[in-house]
């Protein structure tokens, strides 16, 4: 047996501390490179450097003490039924929830607090609270998870993070200060501390006051209807909690999340990081909402406040070589098992594709070759002349195909995982077969909108601005280029810091934009994303529905007036209410088969 590493024994003392403090035996904790994320009993925490450098394995110890507490002390039933509806209202609600359990372990193991101080300073790295220069960048989930942490814990708020506090605490307090220290004698009792936690929303104007009558549940209500939700379910990264609501701003909370297909989590608060375009965005969470949509409106622009800021890279120049063999190698080695199943299905489709391609013959010729079936009839009836045939090629026509693939933050974790392996064979499988393929990513360079917000910003902030966010459109493999040359740079979507936020029109536009200028006969686009577009920025400052009008605008247009075949694969969520041709995953693990379906069925019907 393997002599065991330092970081191997340090994990099964994690392991050890997790049980004990959740009082739950089949707890565990593994090592992720990804967002720290708790899925049912299972931890995972920032991997440290095997040196295990002190306040890396803080960190670590941080993101395990706050899971293991969450599992103990949280409802999750209890909490789903009294958070408000309010997108920004339940943003402040799952924060705090998160500090009283935090709390609750703070004030009662004295070892824990510079743990949970290590893994709330990892997290307030990306929040917009560390940059904020007046009270209306000051993200108020926040701010007020600090305050409360501040006066139940008696931790003081991080020095980074005080300056954006003070800005907004005399407001808070000034409404809410008494709601603040009340709720320090609700700790240990949830449903109390949420009542109180009402109030103080109430309060501060985030709750419409009617709205709480309905907001808490009756002793036991929950106990029934509840019962099942806080078993298997899947959470997701860096503080999540489950929200049926649009995308809010919150505290930058570690998180785990709830059933993704209808609602989004804790560490959703996360959304209002509004920081520049490299490392340490990865607690953020964009919702993804299924709203129900109405007819569109008749007169609809779409506008693009500047495009100055945007830009299309490819994805070499976002990441050194050497870290670009490193993430793909981590993605080999979270998919080996998964990439044998894609991989039998990639046969079926060049077995199909194959198929179509098949050469005829015809007989009865003067010339060509000699066809030797038909040399008998000359041995019995020597009069006859020789027969020839001539070998004629099935039509087939000239094809290529672009994938393009979300690459916004509630793609993290399997999701975009199983994109990217399977965008791999999918371009090995179609170059086997004669079929070129692009493969493209679409995001954002910045949380809650870049540099031109900030020119919006300085411009005296003017109304219906249009798009504010920074699009960074990124081309993993080129048409022409050889699969063999473009796969180490799907491994950038595994990369922290990446995925941001989307918009999805403009891209489906640059997308097919590229197939256009193409000279093949037949352009497919597939489309993987798992819902509606979201950008905070500049949703916030136009009409409701925005930035979903001009996708289905686009949508529409391609459909109806475009040469490109439109092809959708929605993950988690219903995007046949999109695209006429789409399909819906609610487990991940079928997306390969899926692509492989899909445009089988593309290449057999005109």
């Amino acid at each position: 047996m393997a002599e065991q590493t330092p970081l191997d024994r340090f994990r099964e003392a994690l392991t050890g501390a997790a049980r004990a403090i959740a009082h739950e035996p089949e707890a565990e904790v593994a090592w992720s490179t990804d967002t720290p994320a708790l899925n049912g009993r299972a931890m995972k925490v920032p991997m440290p450097a095997r040196s295990l450098p002190p306040d890396q394995a803080c960190e670590a110890r941080g993101f395990a003490d706050s899971f293991a507490l969450r599992l103990r002390h949280h409802d999750e039933a209890l909490h789903r039924r009294g958070a408000p509806a309010e997108p920004d209202a339940r943003a402040c609600f799952d924060a705090i929830e998160r500090v009283r359990y935090e709390a609750l372990g703070e004030t009662r193991f004295a070892g824990m607090r510079a743990n949970l101080s290590a893994s709330t300073d990892q997290r307030l790295r990306t929040d917009p609270i560390m940059r904020a220069k007046d009270a209306d960048e000051v993200p108020l989930p926040s701010a007020l998870a600090l305050m409360l942490r501040e006066r139940l814990s008696g931790q003081p708020v991080p020095q980074g993070a005080r300056p954006g506090v003070e800005l907004v605490r005399a407001h808070i307090e000034g409404r809410a200060g008494s709601d603040i220290a009340a709720l320090a004698g609700s700790l240990d009792d949830q449903r109390a501390f949420q009542s109180l936690a009402l109030d103080m929303l109430r309060h501060l104007d985030l709750v419409p006051a009617e709205s709480l009558e309905d907001a808490m549940p009756e002793d036991g209500e929950d106990e029934e209807e509840g019962a099942d939700d806080s078993t298997g379910e899947e959470e997701q990264p860096d503080g999540v909690e489950q929200r049926p609501q649009e995308q809010t701003s919150g505290d930058g909370g570690e998180g785990e999340s709830g059933d993704s297909s209808s609602q989004e989590t804790d560490g959703e608060q996360e959304l209002s990081e509004g920081q520049g375009e490299d490392e340490g965005d990865e607690g953020l969470v964009p919702s993804r909402a299924n709203r129900p949509w109405t007819d569109l409106p008749e007169s609809f622009d779409y506008t693009i406040y500047t495009e100055q800021f945007d830009e299309t890279v490819e994805a070499s120049e976002l990441c050194d070589p050497e870290e670009l063999t490193r993430l793909r190698a981590y993605l080999d080695s979270q998919l080996t098992g998964l990439a044998g199943v894609v991989t039998r299905l990639a046969n079926r489709l060049q077995r199909r594709l194959m198929a179509q391609q098949n050469r005829s013959w015809d007989f009865d010729q003067e010339e060509g070759l000699l066809d030797a079936a038909r040399l008998a009839r000359v041995v019995v009836s020597p009069g006859q002349s020789l027969s020839y045939k001539v070998e004629r090629e099935q039509e087939f026509k000239d094809t290529i195909v672009t994938l393009l693939i979300d690459n916004s933050g509630s793609m993290r974790g399997r999701p975009i995982s199983i994109a990217a392996i399977s965008a791999d064979i999918m371009a090995r499988t179609l170059e086997r077969c004669g079929v070129k393929v692009e493969i493209l990513g679409f995001t954002t360079r910045a949380w809650k909108g870049g540099q031109g917000r900030e020119k919006w910003l300085a411009s005296g902030k003017p109304a219906q601005p249009g798009r504010l966010n920074d699009l960074r459109h990124i081309i993993y493999k080129k048409a022409d280029q050889p699969m063999r040359r473009a796969r180490r740079n799907l491994g950038l979507m595994m990369r922290e810091g990446l995925l941001k936020e989307n918009i999805d029109g403009e891209a489906l536009l640059w997308a097919h934009s590229r197939l256009l200028a193409r000279p093949e006969d037949r352009r497919i686009l597939m489309v993987i994303s798992d819902g509606a577009p979201v950008d905070d920025s500049t949703l916030s400052v136009n009409s409701a529905g925005y930035l979903e009008t001009h996708l289905r605008k686009v949508i529409d247009w391609i459909e109806k007036q475009s040469p490109v075949q439109l092809v959708a694969i929605g993950i988690g969520h219903d995007v046949t209410r999109y695209y006429k041709r789409a399909v819906t995953i609610m487990d991940v693990e079928q997306l390969g088969g899926t692509i492989i379906e899909q445009l089988a069925g593309l290449f057999e019907g005109e």
